[in-house]
């Protein structure tokens, strides 16, 4: 009996009784013993997905589960891909109908970077395990519990499993670091499997724990609670497959892992090489080794496509026990650094974000509070600000980015031993911090008006993937309906021409629908006329036709900004490198000093400038979506 029809003719609560006893999972099917594998989908196109699919299906059922969602995929699926997360979620349910899907949820932050009424968190959950997950692993990125409960209770209600996490981070060997020890870990286990966590997680997103620690903490936890534990870990270090396996002889039921190809680094250890480690032991995981193998061969050639994107590491690094940064947001930053013209100084930011971490008071750091030191970090770097001098700063003068002003206000929630009131007074000046549960005090959204209001604007039908997608990233949904208005489904196209185009003589052919093929053939592109358009030539199923496309790489240059005058109180500067996302301010408006004039974007951080004196807003010289760089004059104000 295959995993998922396991989980659907037993449902979640028969499911864990029946794994939480050891002895029934080392004499079932390799699907649950104690070495588990789990193949993570990374953030590719459906395209090159799709025609893996029925290979992984018929080749490797012994998968415990495959990966399918994170906030970071759901996002980049429509943002970059320019795909729907929903339909490749149910494409790839059709061609894989025998193996767990898996995805991650931030509790109350679902799969977003802020919190939502619970009606949405319980809404999303509904609808997702309807389109076909099967396992949602929780966790909340301060380890904060009252986070979790709302989602823990939506998928308790419905077919699919409750994978509570736990985050880890620190080390429980050295014991100078008593914040988050072995009792730490092991209570808060206790308290997930008595909310209803039919699976616990341990969630190594920096790959932090080292194979020692691994063994030490799943051995404790395995003595402890009752309930299956799935091990997840990353490769920063280069060492995590021993973390892995240690794991594993401790008694973990679950390892997650990487096709040999897509290893190593940010992403997870290999799973070929475990799974041949594990060959002729008590552990053996019963895998296909040549099949892997095949697969891995397959993803190897597909990467060069995506290589332009891949800023990982080449090797593991033990700079990770020193930054702690999870492998996502390593990568994230150093795309902002790379941004804002700063990737020279990349080991100083790298020791900023350690420092600001000791400033938060030593956090658990993933998704979205890893962002928040990452923002804190470079906005310490941007202004030649140290971050043990930050204390030192004017109470509530000072424009942190919001992301920081949040977590202090306790929009995050809570991290164990609460946030240091001294750095508190500092960011929110005289506002009072929440108390509790970000979200509780937070009114049911009325569904059925927000779905009609997206139907005026959409000017079509919606549906719930529409309607999820819109509540989790408003923003990124509109830009995405846009461009399928205009373009119509891109998913189909090959990866190399969706992402680089065609070269003239080179065809290809375009599946539409089932029977339905188009053949695609660049004969010619003209010269860039005077309002930088091209002629383009090219054959559709064999007739010749003719489209003028703008060339945007041959528009004239945007005119240079005037820089701000250092010291003149009247001039508002770009304090960094961004784009515009709102203006708060109109010519002619009175402003008193710190009130908000506009707010500046880079790389996913938010910077709210404040008027820096009182006066009138004589000139606005910028608007939402223009891209500025740093000392640009933004606003002129006058006494």
């Amino acid at each position: 009996m295959g995993t998922r029809q396991l989980l659907l003719e037993l449902g979640p609560q028969k499911f864990a009784e029946w794994t939480s006893k050891q002895e029934r999972l080392l004499v079932t099917d390799t699907t649950l013993r104690d070495a588990h594998q789990s193949l993570l989908a990374t953030r590719v196109r459906s395209f090159d997905m799709l025609l893996a699919a029925d290979a992984i299906a018929r080749r490797t059922p012994q998968l415990f589960s495959l990966e399918m969602w994170g906030g970071a995929t759901f996002d980049t699926a429509m943002r970059f891909l320019r795909e729907d997360p929903w339909q490749r979620l149910r494409l790839l349910r059709e061609r894989v109908p025998n193996i767990c899907f898996q995805m991650l949820f931030r509790g109350s932050n679902a799969v977003g970077y802020s919190n939502y009424p619970d009606n949405v968190v319980a809404g999303f959950v509904r609808h997702a395990a309807a389109s076909g997950i099967d396992i949602f692993r929780i966790f909340d990125s301060l380890n904060y519990v009252p986070n979790l409960k709302v989602a823990m209770r939506a998928v308790r209600e419905t077919h699919a499993i409750c994978e509570a996490a736990i985050c880890y981070t620190g080390d429980i060997l050295d014991p100078a670091r008593t914040k988050y020890s072995l009792k730490y870990y092991v209570d808060l286990a206790k308290e997930l499997e008595k909310l209803g966590a039919h699976i616990l997680a341990i969630k190594d997103m920096a790959g932090l724990c080292r194979p020692f620690a691994a063994y030490q903490l799943v051995r404790a936890l395995k003595d402890e609670i009752g309930i299956p534990i799935h091990f997840h870990t990353h490769d920063t270090s280069g060492l995590n497959a021993a973390s892995v396996l240690q794991a594993s002889e401790a008694g973990a039921d679950v390892v997650d892992l990487a096709l040999a190809s897509m290893s190593g680094s940010t992403s997870q250890p290999n799973l070929n090489s475990v799974v041949a480690a594990l060959q002729h032991t008590p552990r053996d995981t019963g895998l296909d080794l040549r099949a892997l193998d095949e697969f891995s061969d397959y993803w190897e050639a597909a990467q060069k496509f995506y290589a332009p994107f891949d800023t990982a590491p080449r090797s593991g690094t033990a700079e990770v026990y020193l930054h702690e940064m999870p492998g996502g947001q390593y990568t994230n930053l150093k795309e902002q650094a790379a941004g804002m013209g700063l990737s020279q100084r990349w080991p100083e930011i790298a020791r900023t974000y350690a420092e600001v971490n000791q400033l938060f008071g030593d956090i658990v750091k993933v998704t979205p509070s890893s962002k928040v030191v990452g923002d804190m970090a470079m906005f310490c770097i941007t202004r030649g600000i140290k971050p043990a001098d930050v204390l030192n700063l004017e109470p509530g003068a000072t424009p942190f980015p919001e992301s920081v002003i949040d977590m202090m206000m306790g929009g995050l929630g809570q991290p164990v031993g609460g946030w240091p009131k001294k750095l508190q007074r500092v960011v929110l000046g005289d506002r009072k911090p929440l108390r509790g549960r970000p979200g509780a005090g937070m009114k049911p959204l009325d569904l059925d008006a927000t779905r009609t209001e997206l139907q005026q604007q959409l000017d079509r039908e919606i549906g719930d993937d529409d309607l999820y997608s819109h509540l989790m990233y408003p923003q990124v949904h509109a830009e995405y309906a846009r461009f399928m208005a205009d373009y119509g489904d891109v998913s189909v196209l090959p990866t190399p021409a969706y992402f680089y185009g065609l070269k003239p003589g080179e065809e290809i052919s375009v599946d539409i629908e089932e029977g339905k093929t188009l053949f695609i053939k660049l004969i010619n592109v003209g010269e860039a006329d005077a309002e930088g358009r091209r002629a383009v030539t090219f054959e559709l199923n064999g007739m010749t036709r003719q489209a003028t496309v703008a060339d945007k790489t041959v528009q004239p240059q945007q005119r240079a900004r005037s820089k701000a005058e250092a010291g003149d109180a009247n001039q508002v500067g770009a304090p960094i490198p961004g784009m515009i996302t709102s203006v708060a301010c109109s010519v002619g408006g009175k402003v008193k000093k710190g009130d908000k004039l506009l707010t500046l974007e880079a790389m996913k951080m938010y910077t709210t400038l404040n008027s820096p004196a009182d006066g009138v807003v004589e000139e606005i010289l910028v608007a939402v979506g223009d891209t500025v760089e740093s000392k640009d004059l933004l606003v002129r104000l006058r006494s």
